[in-house]
């Protein structure tokens, strides 16, 4: 059994994740800042354990890491307008993740994104996009520059529609929507696959079966 810890743990990817993980025979790990959040959690299974993304220092990431073998990162601050939080989560979550498993001794990592955000943004840009594309964009290059075990997934539009198992998948897929629970297959998949490491890819609905998707880029 391994232990993998997601940020972000009751997320919408995330809640769709655990199951998955907990079906493959590991066992999730919900980093989570609300008690009742845990409790919910952990009555389906799931191993909780308490970080405010935003207050808590990669210090404290990393003591939430303990005895983990991965770190998925599929925190978000959410669609409202607040553009402080597209910085303290998407991008600060993300960084203090990256040092937490550093000092864990943790060497996988694996990155929910964002489709596009390496495109020049228009200058009448709406300014909470903005920040949450600039965010997304920054926290990508970080992981890519940590030394980690890192794979990148950069979803279409988010949809909440039943999963299908099937996606396009690569560096350069046209834009399109994907269900998140697609979107949380990818991520139990790629978590499996050695052979992931060191990619970014593109996801979004398609006609290829999942593992099938990825077989064709590694």
């Amino acid at each position: 059994m391994t232990r993998i810890a997601v940020v972000g743990g009751n997320g919408q990817i995330a809640r769709q994740l655990h199951p998955m993980l907990l079906g493959a025979g590991h066992q999730p790990v919900a980093l989570v800042r609300r008690h009742e959040q845990a409790d919910a959690l952990g009555a389906a299974g799931v191993e909780t354990r308490m970080l405010d993304i935003e207050n808590h220092t990669a210090e404290r990431f990393a003591a939430a890491f303990e005895g983990c073998e991965a770190v998925v990162f599929a925190a978000g601050g959410g669609p409202d307008g607040d553009i402080e939080r597209k910085r303290s989560v998407d991008l600060e979550g993300s960084l203090k993740s990256i040092e937490g498993a550093r000092q864990a001794g943790i060497r996988r990592f694996v990155q929910v994104s964002a489709i596009s955000v390496d495109e020049p943004l228009p200058d009448d840009a709406d300014p909470v996009w903005k920040a949450y594309v600039e965010a997304k964009r920054d926290a990508d290059a970080a992981l890519r520059d940590s030394g980690l075990d890192w794979t990148i997934l950069r979803p279409g539009g988010l949809t909440d529609g039943p999963g299908t198992g099937r996606v396009a998948l690569g560096p350069d897929v046209e834009r399109g929507e994907v269900p998140r629970a697609d979107v949380a297959e990818v991520v139990a998949a790629v978590l499996e696959d050695p052979a992931t490491v060191g990619h970014q890819w593109v996801v979004v609905g398609g006609d290829v079966a999942i593992r099938d998707a990825i077989a064709a880029q590694v």
